[in-house]
């Protein structure tokens, strides 16, 4: 295990978490903007004037790969990537475990809640559906598991800002 460690270098374990990042959130994302869409559909068949009050809800998953871009770019600033002069052969191993361990937070905490975002929103959309004028109540549904994404967008900015 060392010897793979070592051959792959701290510079490309801190890319594979900046790069985890980024693929996991995005496919959280559209995983859970997916879910929502096919009940939009399913409501906007029956009811096309709805559009409005469902648009939001499929929005709101699509926020943690938004998140998970944010850290690939934190983590690539860190790393000196931008600066034009970064020497990534001075990243030891163990800084590059670093790295990746200052995304595993948005990695996996921005891949799971919008999966579960969007099963939340997909059920508002049935209150959408039944109730019309109900539509606000279930959004603080959604923004409550929006919460759990951006506790561990804090955690991992945070870890990194101080690596």
């Amino acid at each position: 295990m060392e010897a793979f460690l070592t051959g792959f270098g701290g510079a490309g374990l801190a890319f594979l978490g900046a790069g985890l990042t980024a693929l996991l959130c995005c496919i959280g994302s559209a995983k859970g903007t997916g879910i929502v869409g096919e009940a939009v559909a399913g409501l906007l068949s029956e009811d096309p004037s709805a559009s409005g009050k469902c648009t939001l809800y499929q929005v709101m998953p699509g926020t943690q790969g938004l998140y998970g871009i944010v850290i690939f770019f934190i983590t690539l600033i860190q790393m000196g990537v931008f600066g034009g002069n970064a020497d990534l052969t001075a990243i030891t191993v163990t800084k590059g475990l670093s790295y990746f361990a200052a995304c595993l937070p948005m990695m996996f905490g921005g891949f799971l809640s919008a999966i579960y975002q969007g099963r939340v929103a997909a059920g508002c959309i049935n209150l959408v559906a039944k109730q019309p004028d109900n539509s606000s109540r279930g959004m603080m549904h959604v923004v409550i598991v929006e919460f759990y994404a951006i506790l561990p967008l804090l955690a991992s900015i945070l870890v990194l800002i101080n690596l």
